[in-house]
C-alpha cells in the first residue's frame, strides 16, 4: 500500500549509521561547501556511451512531455480538466528528470562529481517536490474521474475552471510547502562531511553529513513519507472503488469508466512500481552498488519517459491533436 514507507525507515536508519561515521570529523565546515557526489563506477572507455544513454533518455523525456504540455497548452479544445491535469503531471515529470538527468550526463562525460551547496540543496529541493508532487496530481485526477464517472450529469457544475484550478494549485501547494518544511530543517545544521553516498542530492544524503543528530529531521521526513504515501493511495483507492462500482452498476458506463481512468490507474501504479524497486534493492547487501544507484534513479526515469506514451495511446482527443498540431506545422514551413 505504501512502498515509499518502508524505504524512508531505511533511509531512517542509514543515516543514523552515516551520522555516527561523520564524527570523527569534527570541525564544521564553512561556506561555501562544495560536496563530492559518490557517483557511479565507470568503467574505463565506458562514459561516452552512458553519456549518450543519458542523453537519449533525457530526449525522449523532454520531447515527449514537452510536445504533450504544448499541444494540450495551445489547443483550446483540449482545455479540460483531464487534460490540464495531465499538463501539470507531465510538468512534475519534467521538474524530476531536470533536477537529475543534466548532472549525470555530466558525471559520465566529464567525470564531474563535484556539486556546490546551493545547487545541492535546490538539486534535493527539487527530487523531494517531484516525488510529492506527482503523487498529489495524481490524488486530484483520480478525484476528477470520480465526478466525471460517478455524478457526469453535475459534473460541469462540480468541476468548474475555477475549482479544477484550486485542485491544481492546491496538489502543488502540498507539495511546496511539506518539502519547504523538510528543508527547513537544514538551517543553522553544521556540516562535518562532503561526500554525498548517492548519484544525486537528497534530504538525506545531506543531513546524513551533519556534525550533530537531526531526529526531528528524521522524523518528520519518515512521517511525511507515512502521511503522503497513505493519504494519496486512500484517494485513489476509494475513487476508483466507487468507480469500479458505478461501472457495474450502469452497463453504458462501464467502457467510458475503463477507458477514461486506466490511464491514470497505470501511471500510479507505474511510480509505485519504480519505488518498489528501490526498497527491494536495498534488502539485498550483497548487490552491486553500482545496480542499486541505477534502481534508486528508475523513479525520475521510467514515469517521465513513458507517461506521455500512455496518454498519448489512450487519448483519441489528445492523439488526433497531437497530428494536427505537427501537420500544421509542416505546412506552414511548406
Amino acid at each position: 500500500m505504501c512502498v515509499t514507507c518502508f524505504l524512508g525507515f531505511d533511509v531512517f536508519c542509514r543515516n543514523e549509521l552515516l551520522w555516527m561515521e561523520n564524527l570523527t570529523m569534527v570541525t564544521p565546515l564553512k561556506q561555501p561547501i562544495v560536496f563530492e557526489l559518490e557517483g557511479f563506477y565507470i568503467p574505463p572507455g565506458f562514459g561516452p556511451l552512458l553519456f549518450f544513454l543519458a542523453l537519449f533518455t533525457y530526449m525522449v523525456v523532454l520531447l515527449g512531455n514537452g510536445v504533450i504540455v504544448y499541444v494540450i497548452v495551445m489547443d483550446k479544445n483540449l482545455h479540460r480538466p483531464m487534460f490540464v491535469m495531465v499538463c501539470h503531471l507531465l510538468v512534475c515529470d519534467l521538474l524530476g528528470s531536470t533536477a537529475v538527468l543534466p548532472g549525470l550526463m555530466m558525471h559520465f562525460l566529464m567525470g564531474q562529481k563535484r556539486i556546490a551547496y546551493i545547487p545541492a540543496i535546490a538539486q534535493a529541493f527539487s527530487v523531494h517536490t517531484y516525488g510529492v508532487a506527482v503523487q498529489t496530481v495524481l490524488g486530484a485526477m483520480a478525484y476528477d474521474r470520480y465526478i466525471a464517472v460517478c455524478e457526469p450529469l453535475r459534473y460541469h457544475a462540480i468541476m468548474t475552471s475555477a475549482r479544477l484550478h484550486s485542485c491544481c494549485a492546491l496538489a502543488w501547494f502540498i507539495a511546496l510547502v511539506v518539502i519547504a518544511v523538510l528543508f527547513g530543517f537544514h538551517m543553522n545544521v553544521p556540516l562535518c562531511g562532503r561526500t554525498i553516498h548517492h548519484v544525486y542530492c537528497s534530504n538525506q544524503s545531506i543531513l546524513s553529513l551533519a556534525c550533530i543528530p537531526t531526529p526531528v529531521s528524521n522524523i518528520y521526513g519518515l512521517s511525511l513519507t507515512w502521511i503522503v504515501n497513505t493519504g494519496i493511495f486512500l484517494i485513489i483507492a476509494f475513487s476508483y472503488i466507487r468507480i469500479l462500482s458505478a461501472s457495474l452498476r450502469q452497463s453504458g458506463v462501464h467502457s467510458k469508466a475503463f477507458q477514461t481512468c486506466a490511464s491514470h490507474l497505470l501511471v500510479y501504479v507505474l511510480y509505485q512500481i519504480a519505488v518498489l524497486i528501490i526498497v527491494i534493492s536495498y534488502r539485498f547487501p550483497s548487490a552491486s552498488q553500482n545496480l542499486k544507484k541505477f534502481f534508486s534513479i528508475l523513479f525520475i526515469i521510467v514515469p517521465p519517459a513513458i507517461n506521455p506514451i500512455i496518454y498519448g495511446l489512450v487519448s483519441k482527443d489528445l492523439r488526433s491533436n497531437i497530428i494536427k498540431q505537427f501537420t500544421t506545422q509542416v505546412c506552414h514551413k511548406h
